[in-house]
């Protein structure tokens, strides 16, 4: 079993690069500057609903602070933050280990609107972002939303699946 958290974390690595590399070769060139892809931050939901919240907030802690150091140079730790509370406190909210698809795709919409909101109000408070909220929400925050959407409905099945395998190894381990 330890080798599917390995995998797990693998798969986390691989969605890093192909949201900062292939998703822009099929993003239409009026769109790039709207839609930031964080696929990342949609399977970390997966983790902190399906397996633990903490283990959710660790590793978008992890993965926030690789986006925050590869991708972006204003502020270090903003990513970091974001993911790891958005992660965690969705985890603390809506802890179910059997979440049906409709109450999965409501975390993944509530999430994204969560950790785009914290990015925005960091990015307020010091002052690097100079656009209202509506204007955010309108041209940044629902388009991600959207390409955040399908692709949780895309990897809802087989990452569950894994998900509940490791959840159910960890429980019989404790158990025994």
């Amino acid at each position: 079993m330890m080798a599917r958290k390995q995998i797990l974390i693998l798969l986390l690595f691989v969605l890093f690069i192909l949201q900062g590399t292939v998703f822009f070769w099929l993003t239409p060139s009026s769109l790039q500057l709207q839609i930031y892809p964080n696929f990342v931050l949609v399977a970390i939901f997966f983790v902190s609903i399906y397996y633990h919240r903490h283990t959710g907030l660790v590793l978008g802690l992890i993965f926030g602070m690789l986006h925050d150091i590869v991708y972006y140079g204003e502020m270090i730790g903003t990513y970091s933050f974001a993911m790891g509370i958005s992660a965690y406190l969705l985890g603390l909210v809506f802890k179910a280990p059997r979440a049906p698809l409709p109450m999965m795709m409501t975390i993944v919409i509530l999430g994204s609107l969560l950790f785009d909101s914290t990015l925005f109000g960091i990015y307020k408070v010091f002052r690097l972002n100079p656009t209202s909220y509506n204007w955010s929400l309108l041209h940044h925050m629902l388009p991600n939303l959207l390409v955040h959407f399908a692709f949780a409905l895309a990897i809802y099945v087989p990452v569950r699946k894994q998900l509940e395998l490791i959840a159910k190894y960890q429980r019989r381990k404790t158990a025994s």
